[in-house]
């Protein structure tokens, strides 16, 4: 996805993007950006207060800007709903990147100072997907399908990460298999709810997850991992 050419901050991360495969997403190559710009250092602790930290996290709210613009654009209604949240994940794969500039992401957010911005960062990305493939969902389930989402994401990431495959083939046929898996969680489920004898086991999980409510779209305005409803 382009950037706004006339945004400083997304000039600040297109110049970092150069230095980030050789020094990670790290102080000298922020420094390195805004010396490559020219840029008043005060201008970009102002746009980057945590320097290359919010520069990491900015790339990664582009590549999720740039997978709801091809979800936006792609004729998915005659796909299964399973078939849609695959090939959204995999236009978020797509939309991703330098593979190394990816790669420096992943070692920054598993430093335990900056775990919380890792998980909110793939929390988001799934909220946006579930959003913009129009979920409903008002109960617990408003959760447990953007936390599974969330595990399937990162392990395919990670597996994306290490695959040399011819165009990728072996991390979709991965990311298949991570999403048949859930499918099989949800038709036990379903079997449970339809079988008078498992029909009990299944009534207390449900009703637990019926009183949790979902964050309504105005108690979730700007908080972190909730993707507003695009107009």
């Amino acid at each position: 996805m382009t950037a706004d050419p006339t945004d400083p901050k997304e000039k600040l991360l297109d110049a970092a993007l150069c230095h980030v495969p050789i020094d990670g997403w790290t102080e000298a190559a922020f420094r390195a950006a805004i010396a490559d710009l020219g840029m008043e250092p005060g201008l970009a602790r102002a746009l980057c207060p945590r320097g290359a930290v919010d520069l990491a996290l900015a790339a990664h709210a582009r590549g999720d800007a740039a997978m709801l613009k091809r979800i936006g654009e792609a004729d998915l209604k005659a796909m299964r709903f399973r078939d849609r949240i695959a090939a959204a994940v995999r236009f978020r794969l797509e939309e991703a990147g330098d593979v190394e500039v990816v790669r420096r992401a992943v070692t920054l957010f598993a430093l335990p100072q900056h775990a919380a911005d890792g998980a909110r960062a793939i929390w988001t990305t799934c909220d946006a997907i579930w959003t913009a493939l129009g979920d409903s969902s008002q109960d617990g389930n408003w959760y447990s399908k953007r936390a599974i989402l969330s595990g399937v994401y990162s392990s395919t990431l990670l597996y994306w990460l290490g695959d040399g495959s011819p165009g990728r083939q072996a991390t979709w046929a991965f990311l298949d298999r991570r999403i048949d898996n859930v499918m099989q969680f949800e038709k036990l489920k379903g079997f449970m709810r339809g079988n008078p004898l498992l029909k009990p086991l299944a009534a207390g999980p449900d009703w637990m997850m019926g009183q949790i409510k979902a964050p309504s779209a105005r108690r979730g305005r700007g908080l972190p991992g909730t993707t507003m409803p695009r107009r």
